[in-house]
């Protein structure tokens, strides 16, 4: 692929504003159109089974919102067909009308000729006879979701309605207590959205525009990582996506960038919030530290005597640059911060503000310092936050 020669040149530092206000840390926008707005202006928001304070879909709308309603960030997704499940990035809340954008991944699926599970005789037909009489529907209500306890050994319903979701036939329309609930495509996708219509090039071109309006300014790899597409797939389509080829200070590769976000330059206030560890605006290393200068990665899955930071350590977001980690955790109504990682002095503020907004929003009344990994500044964060608190 030739690449144009680049008409903007942007420091390290605006392409840093840029991508804070593109995922909704800067400025107010996408702010004022609550959670759906968040969803929309993102793209995509990862799913988890891992809970900590709470899960990473709620978590994503409170680090750019503030201490909306848990109930409300499930509604706001999940009433009126606003949003499906389906594989992006990870398994992913998606706004609706990114469905036809993802029918090349339901083709591809379709196509697929070995899969983990093998698929019982009759069990496929059966799984969508029963939704359209009886759905929506859990996979238990469907027969139960596991022959053995095993997590692995899926009963045949299971694997037919899992099937049928890849295929685009069933639709994950919400999370019940973590369970997906599952209905017909035909039912709780609106008319307009429901078809296959989008060639794969079309589906891949509108998903790198919506990258990079996403990310604000990204790498081919940045881009590809964004919904977990191929580099040459990205290749093929982003001279036509409408992205423009920027340069960026110190990055060393060619870069794209939204234009509509090239217009204005980014202003308003920068949050002060924990992130999830699966939160989008960190979801790749080495562009986090690329555009942050920070080390990311979650240790939930490393041998605890093999962790630096901790079990689901939470980067803090301030003044636009990531100046800690908290690991937490809940103990009745005490949020305790297991293990905490400060960039400096300066960084005690923002962090003990982070953590007693958090406090508020999972309905504790108290936090708990632990461990901080520079001893001498654990006595000024407790005295911070004792101050916040008071």
């Amino acid at each position: 692929m030739t690449t144009p020669r680049p008409a903007t040149e942007l420091s390290a530092d605006e392409a840093r504003r840029l991508t804070l206000r593109a995922q909704g840390f800067l400025g107010a926008p996408p702010r004022r159109a609550g959670v759906r707005g968040i969803l929309r202006h993102l793209g995509a928001i990862q799913l988890d089974t891992i809970s900590v304070l709470a899960r990473s879909h709620e978590l994503v709308p409170y680090a750019r919102l503030g201490a909306v309603g848990r109930k409300t960030v499930e509604n706001a997704y999940w009433r009126d067909t606003h949003a499906f499940e389906y594989w992006s990035h990870a398994a992913c809340i998606l706004p609706i009308e990114e469905w036809p954008h993802f029918a090349f991944r339901r083709r591809a699926y379709r196509n697929r000729p070995h899969w983990n599970h093998e698929l019982p005789d009759g069990a496929y037909d059966e799984v969508i006879k029963q939704l359209r009489a009886e759905g929506p529907l859990t996979a238990t209500e469907l027969g139960g979701a596991k022959k053995t306890n095993d997590w692995w050994d899926w009963s045949g319903s299971k694997v037919a309605v899992e099937r049928a979701l890849m295929y685009g036939e069933v639709v994950c329309v919400e999370r019940r207590g973590w369970k997906r609930v599952y209905d017909l495509a035909e039912r709780a996708v609106p008319d307009a959205l429901l078809h296959d219509e989008l060639d794969d090039t079309e589906c891949l071109r509108r998903l790198v525009r919506l990258a990079g309006q996403s990310l604000g300014v990204g790498t081919r790899a940045d881009i590809a990582d964004y919904h977990r597409l191929k580099g040459e797939q990205v290749d093929a389509v982003i001279a036509d996506s409408g992205l423009v080829p920027v340069t960026v200070e110190g990055w060393g590769k060619p870069a794209w960038a939204d234009p509509a976000a090239l217009e204005a330059p980014p202003r308003g206030r920068h949050r002060t919030t924990l992130l999830s560890p699966f939160d989008s605006l960190i979801w790749e290393r080495a562009r986090t530290e690329r555009i942050f200068g920070f080390t990311h990665r979650l240790e939930a899955y490393v041998p605890k005597q093999k962790r630096v930071y901790g079990y689901f350590a939470m980067p803090v977001l301030a003044g636009g640059r990531l100046v800690g980690r908290v690991d937490p955790a809940r103990e009745g109504r005490t949020l305790v911060a297991k293990q905490v990682t400060l960039d400096g002095a300066k960084a005690v503020p923002a962090v003990a503000q982070a953590l007693t907004e958090a406090a508020t929003w999972v309905d504790c009344t108290d936090v708990r310092v632990e461990r901080v990994d520079a001893p001498d500044l654990r006595e000024p964060l407790v005295k911070e936050l004792a101050r916040i608190l008071a």
